[in-house]
This record gives C-alpha cells, structure tokens and sequence, in this order.
C-alpha cells in the first residue's frame, strides 16, 4: 500500500496509507476536529490525505465554526423541505455568529414554526446521514437541480464560470455548495432556531421575497445556553436602541437603504474620535489627505475594483461614466504617483478619514454595523521591501495601542489568504502573505489561518476585537499588496539610481469608521468614558435660590473645555438625577446654597458622591479628559 508523507501542526511528521480518511488521523492526532486543510486548501474530514502540510481545525477555530454551523443550516434546510413540501432553496452561508437560509416556501413562516423545525433537524440528526461531497459537471449540475425544480440554484449555477461544482447529499436531500461540511448530520447537537425575517432573493427589491431563517447551533447544551445569556445582555446594549434613546444617529429610509445620519450627540462623539485619530497618525509620521468621492470609471478598472464586483455605484457626468469609490486606495495611489520619488522618501504614509459607498445587499443591514455609505480610518503606506517588515510591525501596535484606548483588550489575529478572485501570479502571493507571517511570527504574535479571506489584490491580517459580551467582530486589517504599484505603474529611485517598485500596505486601525461606532455603543453599553461622552456633565440646581450659583459652574465649564448642559426644571432633583442617568450623562452636579456659600460643588457618578471645591473638580475632570481613561461607567 503506497504511502504518503504528511507535516502536522508543531512538526509533526507521519507516513500515512494513501488515500486514508483524514477523519481516521484526526481521531488520533486532534479528537475534536471538524474540518481539515490540505497543502492551504480547506476540506472536509472525510477527505482522502494527500502528501504536504495537514491542519485541523475545532469549534473554537473560525473556519471550525463556520463548518460546523453551516452544516446545522443544511440539516435545517432538509427539514424544512420535509416538513413543508414545495420548498425552494435560496442559499444558507454560516456567518458571523451562526447560520441562515433563505427559503421560497409554499406558506408564510413565522417564530411559531421555528420549534418544530428544530425537533425535525434533531430527527435528522438522530439519522447520522454522512454528508458526501460530490463533483459533477457544470452541466449535469443544472440538469439535476432543473429535475429538482430549485430555479434559485440553477440561477446560482448560470453565474458559475466552472466546467466542473461540487454538490453535498445528505439522504434525500441535495445542495450546490463548495463546503466543507461535518461527515455527518449527527454532528450537529445543540440548535436553536432564533427569528424568521423576509430577505429579497440576492438583494434585489425586485427580486421574490424568500424567508430567511436565522440560527445557531453548538456541540454541547451548556454552550448554547451560555450564548442565549450573551446575546440576551447583547440585546440590551442593542446600538439601534441606545442610539435612538441618546439622539446618536438615525436612518432615513426615504434618503436611502444604509446611510447613517449623525445626529448632534452622535457628532460630538464621532469628532472627538476623529481627532483623536487625526493626532494618533501625526504622532507616527502619517500625512493626512483627503480624496474625492468620485472619479472616472477607468480608474476603477485599472485598480481590479470593478473587475472583481466591488459592489459599486456608478453615475454618468459629462458623457464620462464615473465610479463612487468603495474604497480610498486609488486616490492615494494617485497622489503617491504625481510626483518622482525617491528611496530617501520612503516610507510615505497618507491617512485619510475617507467615505466610501457599497452596495450591501438589503437583506443584511444591520444599523451601523453594516451599512452603504460608511467611512474608513484609512492609511496606506508606500515603503521599499527592505522597509516592509517594520512598517507591518508599526501597525500591529499601532492598532493594538488604539483598541487599548477604547477598551478592547482581548483580541485574535488571522492570516488571511488568497481568495479564488484575485489578481497577480503565485510568486507575488507568496511574497506577501511570507511578509505577513514573519512580522507576526518574529514578534510572537498568534495568529490563525483564515484561508481564502484575502481581499482580491493582496493577503492580510485580521484582527478580531472581543466586546464586552464576549463576542468577536472584525477590527483592524493589514495588507500587503505588490498588485496595485504593479497596475499602476508606481516607482521610486533607489540607491544605484535606477527605478524600483514599492510595496504597499492598505491599513485601518479601528474598522470601518461607523461600524465601530456601533461596537463601542454595545461594548460601552452607551455609557461612553469620560473623554468621548456627548454631555460629559449635568449641573443641577437644588432650588430657584442655587440658580445663579449652578449658571456659574455652567459657565466655568463651558470655559475649560468641558461638555455640560444646566438643568434648570421644575422637576424634583432624585427626578432630574435620575434623568440625567437614564441619559448616561457621566458627571451629575447637584449644587445648592451650601455649595454656593462654600464654592464647592456634589458630583454624582455610578450611584457614589462626594463634594470638592469647584476648582478640584474642573481640574480633576480636565486630566481624566485628556488621559482617556475609560472611568468606572465602563470598567463596572
């Protein structure tokens, strides 16, 4: 029998029988796998082993759990093709906390079904159906999903450019998909179906309304009750809600799907943030730029954006088609290439808060955290290769320090790599992504394998940020990319005068501007810290004779800086506090005629008290200010 050598995790080697299950090796080597990768490439369990580098990964790994999670959503789709005849299916991805699937069914679904769908996928379960990937032709595909009569998926397969696509059966059931999956429906233990939603099919308005079923699932019960306890204190820092109640932001369905209106709190918010930043990238020798919103279509053809269906909105000016921009990489590209350069230059950084617009699909917004027109702390660095490992160090802790600023102190590191759509050869690839993984590894910074997860033109590092729920969300991203100088032409004069290519770097520090703006209202619960709170202080006067004293302690505020608002009402001063705390306003002031007499003022803050003299409490308030401590409301 032939063998075959094979390379494990931590240099481990084995010779192993040719063709072998992996799930045979996995059972000995890592007892909890639920999906494998062979030589980088993702597969499933049941896979026969080949020669090269072998990796598993579990439920606690990002390409586990999207295994394992988008198998519940084929177990879910069986059963509700079983429990409801007719059925057509739409799609049913694993996503970033669980599954969904879009059905076209011959009755409305509503929550009422959703128990009963579950007790059918525990049945199909018990039947521990194997999931048996198969590669069929492209042709033989639409035959047999037009036999089916699941006209979605024979759309899906028309936009397939492929003389071959892979299927997984699980009994009777059948679905176009490329996995990996579980080896079998027994697999999936703990599920809980969460809400039925309507979901236009691709995102089209004019396209059918599917139902869309939304679930999770986890192998054990404890796990699953310990997530519905996260998402119920998640639901209560919801930043839709919070946002509403603050006066934060808003939406306007009839200006459009996805385009957050910042409201006055919200923007005192959003520009002490931005300042912040601003003054963070000067620090570190970043020049800031600004780019236009729109430029020419060719631009957009030559930067690879329109090729690879970047979402785009386009418009027509002048007989000229134009793209809006999806992304702020371009226009730095062009101000690097309006002039010669020199290897004296280098590095060059340009930081810009750019504004970008995508055409998420309808289906999936999500108040701030998923929206059409949003704006990126965006850099791009242009650096020589000798320079490359540095400048990749520089941002790692560049954005490390950032989250620390804003309380995010536990997070996960991915590489992230060459998605199926990409531009540039294997050699430009591999130049990358081996810049990425020594920067990381040289510096003792864990990371997992994201495979396939790289943008288009270049490999990269994704940061994980973890709230305060517990829940991880896409942060900061790192990319290397020898695609776009290559597209663009971009040179510098090295030492021996003779012109060279540099490297570029695309870099966020946070995220997406506006989702992570709807990440620190959940995290924070909307109790933002001192420094970044809408109204840092409320002055409330005990009685109409406090008045003139609590107008001076306005004013003295309002002089050094700080955000306060006077209430002045009627209303009784337990009611005005508690007002001012349902508001998540930091500092409540109650002055009266014993802090007019003696000039001091009482200060309010996470049900505690004390009175101090107004000039401790302004210049007490000014340093917790400038330093950017988070404060009790956020460390409680």
């Amino acid at each position: 029998m032939e063998k075959v050598l094979i390379h494990y995790q931590n240099g481990v080697e084995r010779l192993v029988e040719a063709g072998l299950p992996i799930l045979a090796l996995a059972e000995e080597l890592c007892p909890d796998a639920l999906a494998a990768s062979l030589n980088g490439r993702v597969c499933d369990l049941t896979a026969p082993v080949a020669a090269g580098e072998l990796r598993f990964y579990t439920f606690e790994d990002r390409v586990g759990r999207a295994t394992y999670w988008h198998t519940a959503s084929h177990v879910m789709a069986q059963a509700v093709q079983e429990l409801f005849p007719g059925t057509k299916l739409g799609i049913g991805p694993a996503v970033e906390e669980g599954f969904y699937y879009d059905f076209d069914t011959p009755k409305p679904l509503s929550h009422y079904h959703l128990e009963k769908i579950e007790q059918r996928m525990a049945e199909i379960a018990a039947r521990a159906l194997p999931l048996v990937r198969e590669e069929i032709s492209h042709q033989e595909a639409v035959r047999l999903f037009t036999e089916r009569d699941e006209p979605y998926k024979v759309e899906l397969l028309q936009g397939i450019d492929a003389p071959r696509v892979s299927i997984y059966r699980q009994g009777d059931f059948v679905d176009l998909c490329t996995g990996p999956h579980l080896p079998n429906t027994s697999w999936v233990k703990a599920v809980k179906l969460q809400q039925v939603a309507g979901a236009y099919w691709r995102g089209d308005e004019k396209r059918p309304m599917l139902q869309r079923i939304y679930g999770i699932a986890f192998p054990t019960q404890e796990q699953l009750d310990e997530h519905l306890a996260r998402l119920e204190e998640a639901a209560k820092r919801d930043h839709r809600r919070i946002g509403k109640e603050m006066g934060l932001f808003a939406f306007f369905p009839e200006a459009g799907l996805g385009l957050p209106f910042y409201l006055p709190n919200g923007t005192v918010v959003r520009q002490a943030i931005e300042r912040f930043l601003i003054d963070e990238h000067r620090k570190r020798g970043y020049q800031v730029v600004w780019t236009p919103h729109i430029y020419k279509t060719e631009i957009w053809q030559r930067s690879g954006h329109r090729e690879k269906g970047y979402g785009m909105f386009f418009t027509e000016v002048d007989g000229h088609e134009y793209g809006i921009k999806p992304m702020n990489c371009p226009g730095h590209i062009l101000i690097y290439a309006s002039q010669p350069r020199s290897y004296r230059d280098l590095p060059i950084r340009y930081f810009e808060l750019g504004t970008v617009y995508r055409a998420e699909q309808a289906g999936v917004a999500q108040g701030l955290l998923r929206v059409r027109g949003f704006t990126q702390d965006d850099a791009h660095i242009f650096c020589t290769p000798e320079q490359l490992d540095e400048e990749i160090a520089g941002v790692i802790q560049f954005a490390t320090d950032m989250l620390g600023v804003f309380g995010f102190r536990n997070h996960k590191f991915y590489l992230s790599t060459r998605p199926e759509q990409s531009l540039g050869d294997d050699e430009i690839w591999e130049r990358a992504t081996n810049a990425l993984v020594q920067a990381m590894e040289k510096r003792g910074v864990p990371y997992e394998v994201d495979p396939g997860a790289g943008v288009f033109y270049g490999p990269k590092i994704d940061v994980h940020l973890q709230d305060a729920v517990g829940r991880y969300w896409q942060g900061p991203t790192i990319q290397v990319d020898f695609n776009l100088p290559e597209r663009f032409d971009l040179t510098y004069i090295d030492s021996d005068n003779r012109p060279k290519r540099p490297v570029m770097v695309h870099r966020v520090v946070l995220a997406g501007f506006d989702r992570f703006f709807g990440l620190l209202i959940e995290h924070y619960a909307g109790h933002f810290p001192l420094w970044l709170a809408p109204v840092q202080v409320k002055v409330l006067p005990v009685s109409e004779r406090a008045h003139e004293y609590a107008e001076k302690v306005q004013q003295a505020l309002a002089e050094a800086g700080i955000r306060s608002q006077l209430d002045e009402s009627s209303e009784t001063v337990s009611y005005r506090v508690r007002a001012s705390e349902m508001e998540r306003v930091p500092l409540i002031v109650v002055v009266g005629p014993r802090e007019a007499e003696k000039g001091t003022v009482t200060v309010r803050r996470c049900g505690k008290q004390q009175t101090l003299p107004l000039s401790e409490f302004l210049q007490a308030t000014l340093e917790e200010i400038m330093s950017k401590r988070l404060g009790p409301e956020v460390e409680q």
